[in-house]
């Protein structure tokens, strides 16, 4: 299994994850123009896409499905909840899934669970080849027992890091969009992500990245010592994810 970020941040996120013959898409928070752009940074164009997984309806994920969908008629994956805030004309499209029900995309496995974020019905993932896992979280307020269950024992692991609370705290953002960052349907600050890596077994890890950082609120120097601390590593061994580049190719390999 690989998988690649084409983007991670407040001005639009996506995720690639490829096994076999099978490529996702997992939101599509940038234009479809945009998106097909920075694909082809991977080699790959839209029509080489098995589908679209969407995590939950806020624009910065799903800016570009709609457009994306319709043009190379790709399956949308996304909770009833989710679906129901996605544009009439691509409903043809939509596939529902449990949050509580795992399903497949051809050669890939898809463990869906709940989180808590301020979305009508988000979910989060673990993708599996059968073999390995690579857990995806990001736009949650707080940790829970489903979050930490479903991520223990990953391969590979993308973990919100929000925001630092002291810079959020100074920061020029009206105090009703503090709250809201910050809040328990949120997003991740580094401590609690942090936290939530000492929690759960990492044992199997062989990449860890950092999603979702705050461009004005956070810093990579005060993410990965934390992180490094937490998966008691190197900092130059954890990961980040950039709001214009993402991050290239990561590959799972055979212990």
């Amino acid at each position: 299994m690989r998988f690649a970020s084409l983007g991670s941040g407040s001005r639009g996120n996506a995720t690639i994850i490829s096994h076999g013959k099978t490529t996702l898409l997992v939101d599509c928070g940038f234009s479809a123009r945009e998106t097909e752009k920075r694909l082809q940074r991977f080699n790959l164009d839209a029509s080489d896409l098995s589908a679209i997984v969407v995590t939950h309806e806020h624009a910065d994920h799903i800016n570009g499905v709609r457009v994306l969908a319709r043009k190379y008629d790709l399956p949308v994956y996304a909770t009833p909840g989710t679906a129901a805030c996605l544009p009439e004309d691509v409903s043809t499209l939509i596939n529902e899934f449990s949050c509580h029900e795992s399903f497949s995309i051809a050669d890939i496995a898809v463990e869906p669970f709940p989180v808590p974020h301020d979305a009508r019905e988000p979910s989060q993932f673990v993708f599996s080849d059968g073999k390995h896992r690579i857990g995806l979280l990001t736009d949650v307020g707080i940790s829970t027992p489903i979050i930490e269950q479903s991520l223990t024992l990953c391969d590979a692991l993308l973990l919100e890091a929000n925001h630092d609370m002291t810079m959020l705290d100074n920061s020029e953002y009206p105090d009703h969009l503090k709250y809201r960052v910050s809040g328990r349907q949120g997003h991740l600050n580094n401590v609690q992500s942090a936290k939530l890596l000492e929690k759960i077994d990492t044992s199997r890890l062989q990449h860890i990245v950092a999603m979702h950082l705050s461009e004005k609120n956070n810093s990579p120097n005060i993410v990965a010592p934390l992180f490094a601390e937490a998966l008691n590593c190197e900092q130059s061994w954890i990961g980040l994810a950039e709001q214009d580049t993402g991050f290239g190719w990561r590959e799972i390999t055979n212990r």
